[in-house]
C-alpha cells in the first residue's frame, strides 16, 4: 500500500484510540520494516527486539507526526533510530563479544519473502552488501531493497541530499572492486591449473 490518504486514515483512527487501526498500519508497514531491520541486525532475536521498539515508537510518536509529509520516510527514520540506538547499546554490552563467537560459530541465516530473494538473488552481491560499512549498507538496503528515492532517504537519514548520493556512489565502487578483485583471483587459480 503506497497511498498516502490510507496512512493518513489510519493515522487518524489510530490516534483516535482504535486498536484495529494500528493493527492495519502495522500490517501495511511490517514487510519494509521486517527486511530492513533483518538486513542490519544479524542477531535474529535482537531483531525482533528492535521490531517491537520500532512500533512501540511509532505508537508512541503518531501524535507529532506532520499528515502533510510522506509517511514511509517518516517511518523509516523511526526504524533507522531505532536500529542506531541498538547498535549503541550493543557496543557497551558484553552479548557484543558473545555474538562474536557465535557469528565465528555458525552462518549469518537469512530469513526473507520470496519478493526479496527475488531482488537479490545473487549470493555474492548480498555477502558484498553485508560487508558493506553500516552507513553504506543503510542508503544501499534503502535505495535498492526498499525502493526509497535519494531525497526519500536524506530525509529518513536526516542527512543531505549529496551525502547520500556519495554514500551510494561509495558503496557502488567498494562492491565493484571487491568482484574485481574476486574476478582475478579466479582468473590466477584457473591459469595456474592450466599451466600444469
Amino acid at each position: 500500500m503506497n497511498y498516502p490518504s490510507e496512512y493518513t486514515r489510519l493515522i487518524a483512527l489510530t490516534l483516535d484510540g482504535s486498536r484495529d487501526a494500528f493493527g492495519e498500519l502495522y500490517e501495511v508497514t511490517i514487510k519494509d520494516v521486517y527486511k530492513t531491520v533483518y538486513f542490519l541486525i544479524r542477531e535474529p532475536s535482537d531483531a525482533e527486539d528492535v521490531i517491537q521498539e520500532i512500533y512501540i515508537q511509532v505508537y508512541r510518536s503518531l501524535g507529532k507526526f506532520d499528515i502533510n509529509r510522506p509517511f514511509r520516510p517518516w517511518l523509516m527514520g523511526v526504524v533507522m533510530r531505532q536500529i542506531q540506538s541498538h547498535r549503541r547499546k550493543s557496543w557497551t554490552n558484553v552479548r557484543a563479544i558473545k555474538k562474536a563467537e557465535q557469528i565465528d560459530q555458525a552462518a549469518v541465516v537469512y530469513d526473507f519473502s520470496s519478493e526479496v530473494i527475488n531482488k537479490v538473488s545473487n549470493r555474492s552481491l548480498l555477502a558484498s552488501v553485508d560487508r558493506l560499512p553500516y552507513k553504506l549498507k543503510q542508503v544501499v538496503i534503502l535505495h535498492y531493497l526498499n525502493d526509497y528515492t535519494q531525497e526519500e532517504i536524506a530525509h529518513t537519514l536526516e542527512i543531505p541530499l549529496g551525502t547520500v548520493k556519495s554514500r551510494i556512489h561509495a558503496a557502488l565502487q567498494k562492491m565493484r572492486k571487491k568482484q574485481k578483485i574476486n574476478v582475478r583471483a579466479i582468473g590466477k587459480v584457473e591459469d595456474l591449473n592450466e599451466s600444469r
